[in-house]
């Protein structure tokens, strides 16, 4: 075994060598204790490689005398554009999110609670674990990323906290807020819960805070719309405003939700 030490980089012999790397880059040495199932394949004899201890390397060693590789390969390390080995196109290097997660827990917990079953030859073994996981906040985040404009949020209507987001504007005579009310009550009772605004605040904040909300259709009540006929209907997703009757308001919400659902089912489709 070679016994060449060092602690510092500047000590070692300036070799000309190529590295290539397999597995966590660990050196390994086939049955000598050092490693097992990793190793570092160099092109030439009189390496310098890991001695998997922190601050030590091991020199001059050589492939056949001191390791026997189990991979040998010509290995690169992936790039926006890089060729593929096998078909034709390169590499698309793309910004992703980590929404779940898998773990291989083997035997550790198990060996600990002697959790155990009988294998076929009626035995016992400890039972091999594994987790996985797929976090909420996580997939709240791939919300915000995919929906959004400079605004705030554009909820997708089939995981929105709320379907809408029912704005009332103060009125003199209370006419609005007794409308809005009754939208409110109309609104519950069709299992369609809205997030209902009935703050003492100008329309400007309402509405700044409903857009950084984000909820997929907002209704204004007000003593405009109620003067130009009653609600004012708006999507989140778009800039169209329009007026509905008092009357029709509840067959155009449940209207817009069937349009809203099937928009996102024609995208999963397509």
């Amino acid at each position: 075994m070679p016994s060449n030490f060092s602690k510092k980089a500047d000590d070692l012999p300036q070799l000309a060598f190529e590295l290539h790397w397999i597995g966590r880059g660990i050196f390994g040495f086939r049955g000598c204790g050092v490693g097992e199932d990793f190793c570092q394949i160099p092109l030439q004899n009189g390496q310098v490689a890991g001695a998997n201890e922190v601050d030590f390397h091991l020199c001059n060693t050589n492939i056949g005398r001191d390791y026997d590789a189990d991979i040998v390969a010509d290995i690169a390390m992936a790039e926006d554009g890089a060729p593929c080995p096998q078909f034709d196109g390169h590499l698309q290097a793309k910004r992703g999110v980590e929404v779940g997660n898998i773990f291989k827990l083997g035997t550790r917990y198990t060996d600990a609670l002697g959790a155990s079953f009988l294998n076929q030859d009626g035995k016992p073994q400890p039972i091999i674990m594994g987790s996985y996981g797929i976090g909420v906040g996580r997939l709240l985040a791939c919300v915000a990323e995919e929906y959004h404009d400079d605004d705030g949020l554009i909820w997708p209507v089939t995981v929105a906290p709320y379907p809408i987001h029912l704005v009332v504007l103060p009125s003199k005579d209370g006419e609005a807020e007794a409308a809005g009310d009754e939208l409110y009550q109309a609104l519950c009772e069709a299992g369609l819960e809205p997030l209902y605004d009935d703050r003492d605040e100008r329309a400007g904040v309402k509405f700044n805070d409903a857009d950084l909300i984000g909820l997929p259709l907002r209704i204004t009540v007000s003593s405009r719309s109620l003067q130009n006929g009653g609600f004012e209907f708006k999507r989140r997703d778009k800039d169209a405003r329009w007026i509905v009757p008092e009357s029709e308001g509840m067959i155009v919400i449940k209207g817009e939700m069937m349009k809203l659902h099937q928009e996102i089912q024609s995208r999963f489709n397509s």
